[in-house]
């Protein structure tokens, strides 16, 4: 079937980026991956190359497009390579979209600039140690100095991608306490320094998978936030948090199907080169039923993916859609992955091979952005049941 989703442009830049990762990731990969994240210096390579810029306005030293196809490309590419381009990713896909919803016309022109270039690598911290999905139940506070002149952060949060190597990052915190009406009330969103007195990164944690991609610790004590760095209204950080989980959420499907994709390339091009009993593994029927099964998948999985993809796009991504495409996506992934994992044989679950990386980097899928059960808790309640 004919894909229409992208065209000249988008497979122009494709060309780009593959050329790209075949000249400055694929040789030094697998360095990234035992030193757990990506250097630092990459990211300006990543700025210099435009993938930051894509979706930021001209004025601001973007290309000033307003969609996502560029970034699906970048999953596709990335998948099939089997790599990734370590903790960047947030910085694009969750944090600009905070950025360019909230930000003020003077903080627009302080904040972007170095976002593009890589100078300023974003995060978002939401998550906390005893909170999870649960994020109305946040401890962190961030409190109005009696001169009105800073904020006061104090807290901790946890797995927070793209952690160790941020320069800025947008802390959720409350400045109100909850209402009996509202638990929700009261959370404020934040662009701190992660230079400031007081702001310090723990551990950074010993993933699974996403191994090459920095994944952190923070904590605050006492750290002054100059009020120009409030994201948005006071007490309103909820909703805004709720307004971009449509985008996170079909990032994490178009990201899951490009990756159940890539697991039927690496296989397929494993079984025709290995043999068993004097024939090539592809040889066998069992070898062809599982990989054309796989493949059925995927491509439901991509049509599902291109969907969500135009959908949001044209604005139009409601939130019980991009939960669908994430349940859906994230569980094909989950069963295409794990079939080609089993044709590699043993040689599947070492981890020189691409199969058993994709193995481990997928299963988050179904947890971050929101578990498999709370998409269908939504799902559900669109339904009306």
């Amino acid at each position: 079937m004919r894909r229409t989703v992208f065209n000249e442009d988008h497979e122009a830049f494709r060309e780009t980026l593959r050329a790209f990762i075949e000249a400055e990731v694929v040789p030094v990969y697998d360095e990234w991956f035992a030193a757990g994240q990506a250097p630092r210096e990459f990211y300006y390579k990543l700025g210099e190359l435009g993938i930051f810029g894509i979706n930021v306005p001209e004025e601001f030293g973007g290309a000033g497009l307003d969609s996502h196809k560029f970034e699906a490309v970048l999953y596709e590419e990335t998948a099939r390579a089997g790599v990734s381009f370590g903790g960047s990713g947030v910085h694009v896909l969750l944090a600009l979209p905070y950025i360019k919803m909230l930000a003020t016309d003077e903080q627009k022109k302080r904040y972007l600039p170095k976002f593009v270039t890589g100078e300023e690598m974003w995060a978002i911290a939401m998550t906390e140690p005893g909170t999870g999905s649960d994020l109305a139940g946040m401890k962190s506070t961030a409190k109005l100095s009696e001169d009105g002149t800073h904020y006061v952060l104090n807290g901790a949060k946890t797995f927070i991608t793209g952690g160790v190597h941020a320069d800025r990052v947008i802390v959720c915190a409350r400045t109100a306490a909850p209402t009996a009406e509202d638990r929700r009330h009261g959370i404020s969103l934040f662009a701190v320094d992660t230079k400031s007195e007081g702001y310090s990164i723990g551990r950074k944690l010993d993933k699974l998978g996403l191994r090459t991609s920095d994944t952190a610790e923070l904590a605050f004590v006492d750290v002054k936030v100059p009020v120009e760095d409030l994201l948005g209204e006071e007490n309103k950080g909820f909703s805004y948090l709720g307004h971009n989980l449509a985008s996170e959420r079909w990032g994490i499907a178009f990201g899951a199907y490009a990756q159940a994709k890539a697991a039927v390339r690496f296989a397929k091009q494993y079984v025709q080169e290995r043999t068993v009993f004097g024939k090539p593994v592809a040889h066998f029927q069992n070898t062809k039923f599982e990989l054309a099964a796989c493949q059925a998948e995927v491509d439901a999985a991509e049509a599902v993916a291109d969907r969500a993809t135009e959908a949001l796009d044209a604005g139009e991504l409601t939130p019980a859609e991009a939960a669908s495409a994430k349940l859906f996506c994230t569980e094909v992934a989950h069963r295409v992955i794990d079939r080609c994992l089993q044709l590699h044989g043993g040689y599947g679950y070492m981890n020189e091979y691409p199969i058993a990386r994709l193995y481990a980097d997928n299963r988050v899928n179904r947890i971050y952005g929101g578990t498999s059960e709370i998409m269908k808790t939504i799902i559900a309640k669109n339904m009306g049941l």
